[in-house]
């Protein structure tokens, strides 16, 4: 695995609201629907997303004051990559969240947990590549 963090989501009460704040800070809107929303910072990607549907889209329950409402990601340019990341963040002694699997939004992703119960989110996005360049080295 590369170390890299593509992208922070943060859960929130309402996209709409999280949107606005962030816009008043200056940080530069890339794409924004009622559900989701992203910011690009330069190398590093902001998602705001609903508490419930980050924790459901990560298949944990969603228990307001349990569940910590912020997923790292991990992009790669390739299913079979995060089929690969996922089965080398098990065999480090990772918590198994979700499997490698297509997702609804057309994509393909998968959840694991840190030693410390941090989520991360291993993904491969058709629509928007948000890694290193083709030039960059991938490991």
């Amino acid at each position: 695995m590369q170390p890299r963090i593509s992208m922070i989501t943060l859960g929130v009460d309402s996209v709409e609201k999280s949107v606005a704040f962030y816009k008043k800070l200056g940080f530069p809107c890339y794409e924004e629907t009622p559900d989701v929303a992203f910011f690009n910072l330069n190398g590093t990607w902001l998602g705001l997303y609903g508490q419930k549907a980050l924790a459901e889209d990560a298949q944990v329950p969603f228990r307001p004051g349990e569940f910590n409402s912020c997923t790292l990601a991990h992009t790669l340019s390739s299913e079979a990559e995060v089929d690969k990341v996922f089965s080398e963040a098990i065999e480090a002694g990772a918590t198994f969240v979700k499997k490698p699997q297509k997702v609804f939004w057309g994509g393909y992703s998968s959840y694991f947990k840190d030693p410390d119960g941090h989520l991360w989110e291993v993904a491969y996005n058709p629509f928007a590549w948000i890694g290193p360049k083709d030039d960059d080295n991938e490991s």
